[in-house]
């Protein structure tokens, strides 16, 4: 059978992709992940996560390997990990009372054929009016200072949001689920045929 390898360290996407009750390894991806000049935010995310899988497939010959990354949009402004308490305190109050767009990128690469699919999938998260209280009681008890824009949607990062629109809830965490199944069906992976039994 095919080996599935996903390009991420992500705690959050391997435990996505544990979803699927499907045998996979995580493969850290070592990728600059810095803008190129000009390009969009959908470049941005797209490129990435075909770099990542293809950094990986170098010791995988036989393998799917996911790649995936994603960015915050608010303003026409790409937003990435805050990292610190005060650049996630920046983030939120940027994000208080508006809809910002969650994009993320989706590569299933074929080391063995060298076929490559990528997708882009669009998540919007409308957010309440936050007061700076708010957002540090919130950001001191998750501190989700490793996510983009600043929140676990999965946890109580919930609070933050008066609404959510997209065609799948993972891809806000980091890894469109829907939309991998199709690409591993056209693979000829059949996740459902692969259930444990």
């Amino acid at each position: 059978m095919t080996q599935l390898i996903l390009g991420s360290t992500s705690p959050f996407r391997k435990a996505l992709l544990e979803k699927l009750g499907v045998a996979f390894d995580c493969a850290k991806p070592n990728v600059d992940e810095t803008p190129l000049e000009g390009e969009t935010p959908e470049q941005l995310v797209s490129r990435l996560a075909q770099l990542k899988a293809k950094a990986v497939a170098k010791d995988y010959s036989h393998a799917l390997i996911i790649g995936s990354d994603q960015v915050a949009v608010s303003d026409g402004n790409i937003l990435g990990k805050p990292h610190t308490h005060d650049n996630a305190v920046k983030q939120l109050q940027s994000f208080s009372g508006k809809t910002v767009t969650f994009l993320t990128g989706l590569c299933l690469y074929n080391s063995q054929t060298g076929n490559s699919q990528t997708i882009v999938e669009p998540f919007n998260v409308s957010f309440r009016h936050l007061s700076l209280e708010e957002i540090d009681n919130y950001l001191r008890a998750e501190q989700p200072y490793n996510c983009a824009g600043s929140f676990k949607s999965e946890a109580l990062g919930i609070c933050l949001f008066e609404s959510l629109q997209g065609d799948d809830p993972n891809s806000l965490i980091g890894l469109p689920l829907i939309k991998l199944h199709q690409l591993l069906k056209n693979e000829g992976f059949d996740v459902l045929s692969l259930q444990k039994r």
